[in-house]
């Protein structure tokens, strides 16, 4: 299961994207989006969001 994240809580920091091993996550406009068919779970990304914007779908 991918994680998502939440445009309307994402504040595009950009921190999430520096910590995702397979680097799934990417710039969005002035947010970011994971692609789900790279995700490989394992919630780096969640747990340095500042407004944790990010959860497992």
């Amino acid at each position: 299961m991918a994680y998502v994240i939440n445009q309307d809580t994402c504040v595009g920091c950009g921190t999430c994207e520096g910590e995702c091993p397979v680097s799934a996550i990417s710039a969005n406009g002035d947010k970011y989006a994971i692609d789900a068919s790279a995700c490989i779970d394992c919630g780096s990304c969640a747990g340095v969001c500042p407004t944790e914007a990010i959860s497992a779908e």
